[in-house]
């Protein structure tokens, strides 16, 4: 089992808070992104947070978006789309759409609608 599994979902949201940020994007965009890929709404993304929820239990309890398999590119030197295990694809999923939100792709892209 990778260590980034059992990373909790609380302490990689500010960072990713932190990133998007500081490329002049919102709290608000990276929910949205979130919420998007992980089909669940602010009070849930609030109680993952509060109950340090692990990645594996916050992707188990996700509903993926059926349009994730569009996300593609390279994130952290790794092909998404070629990733095999699909914990890890799903977490470099988001890495990937937090890395478009920050470097300012616009959010009908990210979002796969466009």
């Amino acid at each position: 089992m990778h260590r980034i599994f059992s990373l909790s979902f609380a302490v990689l949201y500010p960072l990713y808070v932190t990133k998007v940020e500081k490329k002049g994007r919102t709290t608000q965009e990276l929910d949205q992104v979130i919420e998007w890929l992980t089909g669940f709404d602010d009070a849930d993304l609030q109680r993952h947070i509060a109950e340090h929820t692990t990645l594996e239990d916050f992707f188990d309890d996700a509903e993926l978006n059926p349009n994730a398999p569009l996300i593609t590119g390279v994130i952290c030197g790794m092909r998404v789309e070629e990733i095999e295990d699909p914990l890890m694809q799903r977490i470099r999923y988001m890495d990937k759409l937090v890395d478009e939100l920050a470097r300012g792709k616009a959010m009908a892209k990210i979002l796969r609608t466009a």
